[in-house]
């Protein structure tokens, strides 16, 4: 990736999840990254964003910071994560105007997607219908960058491109109960069953609905290859295009863990939509790209990084 040698680029985000993995690809490649800390720059203000990309003079914005979480978070701080959300998008992408940044890269979400469509969407699904009721505060402010970057192509030849993410996991995930996502969520349960020698584990749902999982290693990965290539203003979905049943899933984390005690599937909890996997034919096209690491793979690394870093992982908020 000769293209990335002494290139500038802010990452926002990059002490997180996905951020810290894009941030590494960059370095490698040669890129001069630098990562905004709240401290220093609160993006929540306008002016703050401004003087962030004034002072860094970047080629490039990758925007990877986002306020979210799991089922608890989101019943908790809806307003929270709407307002920050939206605010924090707005002016990331308005300060990139005012500083001149060659190119803005915004890092969505599949929660964007109408939540009631069922089978593989493709970016034409975008707007065919409205969000998911658990996720329409915060998938709604990720939308709202893809409207922004059009419009502002349209006035100000803007360059902006919005990348829709589908269900990550991997290193550096919160693995924190009231924070975490169904793979992590799953992780501490049943290494935590096989270090308390539990008989039982509790998953919820039937176990039928079909999820896509992508290794976040691979997503970093799609993030940089998508912010070198990728210029147009219509959104690219980042995924595997691989459905995997949650019962698929959680048999694959209860084998690498270890656990050798009894399922017990909660089917009281709901099972949500039944199958919502993205569409990623634009996207291995435009990138020449598929993502190396299958979900076996991906999990076994990623239990065995949990087991030596778990205090860690759990404390991550």
């Amino acid at each position: 990736m000769s293209f990335w040698r002494d290139k500038r680029v802010v990452v926002t985000g990059g002490a997180g999840f996905v951020g810290s993995h894009v941030v590494d690809i960059l370095k490698q490649n040669g890129a001069e990254v630098f990562v905004p800390r709240k401290r220093d720059f609160d993006l929540m203000k306008l002016e703050d964003g401004l003087r962030c990309f004034l002072d860094a003079k970047p080629d490039m914005v990758i925007h990877g910071a986002a306020y979210y979480g799991g089922i608890w978070i989101n019943q908790v701080h809806p307003g929270k994560i709407y307002y920050e959300n939206l605010i924090m998008g707005a002016n990331v992408i308005e300060a990139c105007r005012l500083a001149g940044i060659e190119k803005f890269v915004g890092v969505g979400t599949a929660c964007s997607y109408p939540g009631y469509l069922e089978g593989n969407l493709s970016e034409e699904n975008l707007w065919d219908g409205p969000l998911h009721d658990s996720v329409r505060n915060y998938g709604l402010t990720k939308k709202m960058m893809q409207v922004q970057c059009w419009a502002y192509k349209k006035q100000y030849d803007f360059n902006g491109t919005h990348l829709i993410l589908t269900n990550l996991y991997g290193p550096l995930d919160s693995y924190n109960e009231q924070r975490s996502h169904v793979v992590a969520a799953l992780i501490r349960k049943f290494v935590e069953a096989t270090l308390e020698d539990k008989l039982e584990v509790e998953v919820w749902g039937t176990g039928k609905p079909v999820r896509e999982f992508l290794f976040v290693e691979d997503c970093a990965e799609a993030i940089v290859r998508a912010a070198e290539i990728y210029n147009d203003v219509e959104p690219l979905n980042i995924g595997t295009g691989i459905g995997t049943s949650i019962r698929e899933l959680v048999e694959l984390v209860q084998d690498i863990s270890g656990f050798r005690g009894e399922l017990h599937w909660n089917t009281d909890k709901p099972d949500g939509q039944m199958v919502k996997i993205l569409n990623v034919n634009k996207m291995q096209g435009t990138l020449n790209w598929k993502p190396p690491t299958d979900l076996r793979t991906g999990l076994e690394k990623t239990i065995k990084w949990y087991r030596e870093n778990k205090q860690e992982a759990d404390a991550r908020f």
